[in-house]
Formats: structure tokens, sequence, C-alpha cells
């Protein structure tokens, strides 16, 4: 039997026969989904976005910009707010497809860069979630360990065994959760929106009076007096864009199951800037007031909390940080890479193996840090240096294939795949030169920048000048039909 495609609404579901069952590249987990399971509403985008928001690395985002990019708290909080409204274009384009054909993100890619090559910005995707998904996850161990030791005294004791133990806890949790599907990630993040909420408002009561708002804005920035200001702001705006710069590639995880295009891009719209500006704005806030508070400038929420002369409090406060960090964690960190490791081998690979290799790969990343809180090794590095630097930068190069994505899908292929032929050897290439010749010539740009001065602006604005250039080449390119030339997969390749 053949495979067939039925459109259901705006939606197209796809009949998979012998051709697409037998395939190497399918397996029921990548596979599209049915018209039948696509019931995101608005507003399980907008709280999958609250959710995500609200996190630890979310909370310091103000304290990085006025730190590492000299820019005022006001500038900051500006760079944070218009960054989010720019990363909506490319999550609201790129979710297109995904709310359309029910794909995934890496079988998105096997149009634009070849159903083999896929595997290359797929699993550069994939790292950079494993090392976001190692620190999440240090963090919700730590808020754990603060939680137990706030019950149990005697855990208290155990310092950087039980914040390990914490760790391999919150691990275990967001295994779970995923492995259990997109129900169970749909289901927490509604759960998990309007408690963060309330406990970001609590905090903000809390520390609001201990904290001048006028003084905060009215700090010099930190950089020279005589230096422009657009310099620093767009170094400032091109690292918080670069902040999402990963989910506005595999937004198709998502948008796989969403009732509708208005649903997505509203959700979207309504959830993510005006959030991440205000959890920004409250961690800004609070570290100031912190002086105050507990004696000391503390920069993250669960150490701050954690100094709080009451268990009661202290154990209801983690529970939500621990709530937040795993909305966080499962939904942008583990979905991705998940999804990613399947399209190696989808034979091999199912979901269920997907989750507990992205598990294990952010163990290996923060191994250190373990290391570090169990005694048995000494370094300097520091988790905030860790994603305020190179993970950020990291992902920030991967601008060229958020263009690339854009122009294959709503300029070469006007809107329609060959959904069949996605899962298969031989409808589409298996390395698409274009993809890959778009995607590293702004990447090597971006490299030869961190050296030569003339053009450090290519690299300073990297997701910008990234983006653009892959979008152009890639459209120059598949005009003189590169994106055809290549030899197509062997079966069972």
């Amino acid at each position: 039997m053949i495979s067939t495609v039925r459109t259901v609404g705006e939606h197209h579901e796809l009949a998979a026969g012998d051709d697409v069952l037998n395939s190497p590249r399918y397996n029921k987990d990548i596979a599209p989904t049915t018209a039948s399971v696509r019931t995101w509403k608005t507003w399980n985008f907008a709280a999958l976005w609250v959710g995500m928001s609200i996190c630890v690395p979310t909370y310091t985002l103000g304290g990085v910009l006025t730190a590492y990019f000299g820019l005022s708290v006001g500038e900051a909080l500006w760079a944070i707010f218009l960054a989010n409204v720019i990363i909506l274009i490319p999550l609201c384009l790129n979710a297109y497809p995904g709310t359309k054909y029910g794909i995934p993100f890496p079988v998105l890619l096997r149009s634009s860069f070849g159903v083999l090559g896929s595997n290359v910005p797929a699993l550069i995707r994939a790292l950079v979630a494993c090392g976001w998904f190692g620190i999440q996850t240090l963090f919700g161990g730590l808020a754990i360990h603060f939680f137990l030791s706030a019950l149990f005294p005697a855990w208290g004791e155990l310092g950087g065994v039980g914040e390990v133990c914490g760790f391999a806890i919150f691990w275990v949790l967001n295994v779970w959760v995923v492995i259990r599907g997109s129900e169970a990630i749909k289901n927490l993040e509604a759960f998990a929106a309007p408690l963060l909420l309330i406990v970001g408002l609590g905090l903000l009561v809390w520390a609001y009076p201990q904290a001048s708002v006028t003084e905060l804005l009215a700090q010099a920035p930190k950089r020279p007096a005589d230096a422009s200001l657009w310099g620093y702001f767009f170094g400032g705006l091109t690292a918080m864009v670069g902040f999402w710069a990963t989910l506005a590639l595999n937004i198709p995880d998502f948008s796989r199951y969403a009732e509708s295009q208005r649903a997505q891009v509203r959700g979207q719209i309504i959830g993510l800037p005006v959030t991440m500006f205000l959890f920004a704005a409250l961690g800004v806030i609070l570290t100031a007031a912190s002086e105050t508070l507990v004696g000391e400038t503390v920069s993250d929420p669960i150490t701050l909390i954690g100094k709080i002369d009451s268990p009661l409090w202290v154990a209801v406060s983690m529970v939500i940080i621990i709530l937040a960090t795993l909305s966080t964690n499962a939904a942008a960190n583990v979905v991705a890479p998940t999804n990613d490791f399947q399209n190696v081998a989808p034979r091999v690979i199912n979901q269920t193996r997907g989750v507990l290799l992205t598990g294990l790969v952010g163990i290996l990343l923060v191994g250190w840090e373990l290391l570090k809180k169990l005694g048995w090794l000494d370094s300097d590095v520091s988790v905030e240096s860790l994603y305020s630097n190179w993970l950020i930068g990291y992902s920030s190069l991967l601008g060229p294939v958020a263009g690339i994505m854009i122009v294959d899908y709503f300029i070469v292929r006007r809107r329609e795949l060959d959904l069949p032929g996605l899962y298969q050897d031989g409808v589409y290439p298996a390395w698409n030169t274009a993809g890959f010749v778009a995607f590293l010539v702004p990447v090597a740009l971006t490299f030869v920048a961190l050296f030569v001065e003339q053009i450090g602006w290519f690299y300073s604005y990297g997701w910008f000048t990234g983006s653009l250039l892959g979008a152009v080449l890639y459209w120059v390119m598949s005009m003189f039909g590169a994106h055809k030339n290549t030899a197509a997969a062997p079966a069972g390749a």
C-alpha cells in the first residue's frame, strides 16, 4: 500500500503505507501527528512560554547584560524585551510547517539539508539542549537539596553530596515527564504557569520595599564614559536573541500539536516577551535587594530563598522553584534532543531511548560541576560563566539554520512539502548542497571575525548577520537548482 495524505481542516494528515512504514527514516515517535492529537490551544502555547521563561537563567539575564555587556539596568531590560519580540518572528514562521504537517524539527530539516544531512544541524541543536539540560538540572537539584534540608536538618549536613543526590532526583523527574509524551508536557505547563506567576509576584512584594527602582535605573553603566551605547546594546541584544535561538529552530516539536496556526501564533505572542521581561526585571530587583534581605549580594533565586530564616517558607518556595525548573527543562531541553537523536537512526532510537541518551549527555556536560560538589575536583569554572558565554554564543551560531529553514519552506517550497517523501530515501536529496553552503559560510565568517578586527561586527551581531546571510545564500543557490543536485540516499543507508 502506498502512503496517502489527506487534508483535515488546515492540517495535513499522513496515512502511512508500506513505503513509509518500512523505511529506515521512520518510526512512530517522529511520525506526523494525526489531526486528533493536535489539541494545543492558545493558552497551552502561552503556558508553555511562561513555564519555559520563568527559570534561573532568565532571572540572571539583567545581571549578565550589566556585568558582561556594559549596559545600564534600564538598557538591559529594553534589550531583553526587544530581543524576545524579534525572536518571535522565526518562532512563529518555523512553527508554521509543524502545525500544517505535524512534523518535528529534524524531519522538517530533511527538506533544507537533506535526509541524511539533516542530522548535522539537528545534532548541533541537540548538543546545545543537552548543555542547558545539565545546567537546569543542577539548579533543580539544588532546589531539591534546600527543600529536603528545610524538612530534615540532617540532610543539610550532607553539603555537596546532598546537592548531587538532588541532581539525581531531578534528573529522574525530567526523564519521567518527557517519556510520558506531549500530553504530560502540556498538562505540566498548564499547571505550572499560574503558580509561577503567583510566586513571581510574591517575591516582588517581598523584595520591592528593600530596593529603590529609581536608584537602580539611575546607576551608571559599566562601560567607558565616552563609548557609544549602540555597539554595546546590539551586542547584548544579539546575546539575548541567542538565548531562545535554539527554540526558534525546534518549535515544530511543539507546533505539531497545535490546534491551528492562530493558536500557536497568538500563544507565543502572549507568552514570551512580557514573561521574559518581567522575570528578568524581578531578578534585577531581587539581586539589588539581597544585601538588605540576607546580608550579602546573591544573584540566583535558589540561594537567596535558601537563606530565609523560615523552614516552612523555604520548603514551599523550593517546591515552586522545582516545578519552575522542571517545566523549563522538560520542554526546552529534553524534547528537542530526544527527537534529534531519533532522527539519526529511527529504527534503533525511539522516544524512550532518545530521552535517556539526552539525560546521559547532559550528565557528561556538567560532570565537572558534580565532581566539584563531591570534592573530587578543583575548578574555577562557574556554571554562570558557562551559560552566559559558551552556550549563548554557541546558540547564536545557529542563526543561519533559522534563515535557511524559513526561506526553504516559504520561498523555495512555497509552503508545500512531500509529506511521505520526508520519511523515505530518494524523494529529497541525501545531502542538500545549498543548505550546507548557506550554513557553513556564515559560521566560517563568524569564526574569522573573532580574529579580524575589521569584520568584528559580524561576530558581535552573529545571530542577525548569520541568519540573514544564510537566508540569502540559500535562496540564491536554490534558484540555480543547488537544492536538487545531490544524490539521493540509497535504501537502507
